[in-house]
């Protein structure tokens, strides 16, 4: 008789947070909440201290990158599969809010219609069925976790239940983007061809361009983020995330302990696109756009590259490495413009060859070796 593989052992469960976590997670939520409030709404703008509207806009902005970031390691760095096709669950979100907050603008657009503008230019008569509960704020929070949850559901079912792995995987799943990228810039679509939506006015009836409302919504973003990352580490922490460790590592082995893959990967593949799709949903009236370019392989690929930079399967790496790529393209992009892709390309191959854990593998290798 064949011996039958070893039983695979799952990864111990440690605490939530450390006290120093706790500390840490303190200081970033009262940072988010009181101090940057403070700069921003109270303290003068000719002051030292003052943090601008640009800071704001800037800041929010990466907050929603970082939330993706950290969905694409609860997929690549805690599970093992490197998808390639996040973008679209990121735009789908952002369509979504975008379709509300275009109904928001009423009759103030340059045409005086109840249509959007882009619809009466090009000679629609009444609004297609998928904007149907556009003007419901109620109905469009739902849709923000329901879309981009179907969609990863349909998609991630026949993918996962026909055991297509590895980079096999990761090409499908940048096809899919592509091919709604392609279908996003249609204008029989509905949904703005390539211009997408813009001209926000307001939300929830409230002015969207005021300096309460645009802080608002970066606490609402910082909200968002420390939320996600807590129930990020509760969910990697608790059997279900020892699972997916235990699936990253030897998913045979898995599979002859007892369990099916299958639901694992499913739900939390489904989880990573809810989170992009609420990352996307307070990214747009915060840059005041959304259009298919958002859909691009590009930015898919640029998400993992946060991911990797930060230092998979650790939950705050991914979380720094989108503030240190999208901090370095925001001045890069001003400064040397034209060298932006290739210092892009370079830190995504320096981080292979030579951090393959990241920043944050970094720093715990220099307090280990300091602790000596």
């Amino acid at each position: 008789m064949t011996p039958m593989p070893p039983i695979v052992h799952l990864p111990t469960k440690g605490p939530l947070l450390t006290r120093g976590g706790w500390s840490a997670f303190m200081m970033a939520l009262i940072a988010v909440c009181a101090i940057a409030p403070i700069l921003n709404l109270w303290v003068p703008e000719g002051s030292l201290f003052h943090m601008s509207t640009y800071a704001v806009a800037l800041l929010g902005k990466i907050m929603c990158y970082a939330i993706c970031a950290l969905a694409m390691d609860l997929i690549w760095g805690y599970t093992g599969i490197l998808s390639l096709g996040h973008g679209v669950f990121f735009a789908l979100g952002g369509y979504v809010m975008g379709m509300y907050l275009m109904r928001q603008i009423g009759r103030d657009g340059n045409y005086k219609s109840d249509l959007p503008d882009f619809m009466v230019f090009l000679d629609w008569k009444a609004l297609p069925w998928h904007w149907t509960f556009s003007d419901s704020f109620v109905a469009t929070l739902f849709l923000i976790v329901a879309v981009p949850g179907i969609v990863a559901f349909v998609f991630g079912f026949f993918a996962f239940r026909s055991r297509i792995k590895g980079v096999y995987f990761s090409i499908i799943t940048q096809a899919m983007t592509f091919a709604a990228m392609l279908l996003f810039f249609r204008n029989e679509t509905g949904f703005g061809g390539n211009n997408g939506f813009t001209d926000f006015k307001r939300i929830l009836n409230i002015p969207i361009a005021t300096p309460s409302m645009r802080m608002t919504l970066f606490v609402m973003t910082g909200l968002t983020l420390l939320g996600f990352f807590l129930f990020a580490k509760w969910l990697v922490g608790s059997k279900f995330g020892r699972v997916l460790q235990a699936i990253r590592d030897a998913e045979t082995r898995v599979m002859f302990s007892g369990y099916n893959p299958l639901g694992y990967k499913l739900t939390i593949w489904v989880i990573s696109a809810v989170m992009c799709g609420v990352a996307g949903a307070l990214y747009v009236p915060q840059v005041g756009i959304i259009n298919p370019g958002e859909m691009s392989p590009a930015n898919s690929i640029e998400i993992a590259i946060w991911a990797a930079v930060g230092g998979r399967a650790s939950l705050i790496g991914p979380i720094v490495g989108a503030f240190i790529v999208n901090g370095a393209k925001s001045w890069l992009t001003v400064a040397y413009p034209e060298f932006w892709l290739y210092f892009l390309g370079l830190l995504f191959i320096g981080v292979t060859l030579f951090l393959p854990d990241g920043v944050v593998g970094l720093v715990k290798k220099f307090r280990k070796g300091g602790a000596k």
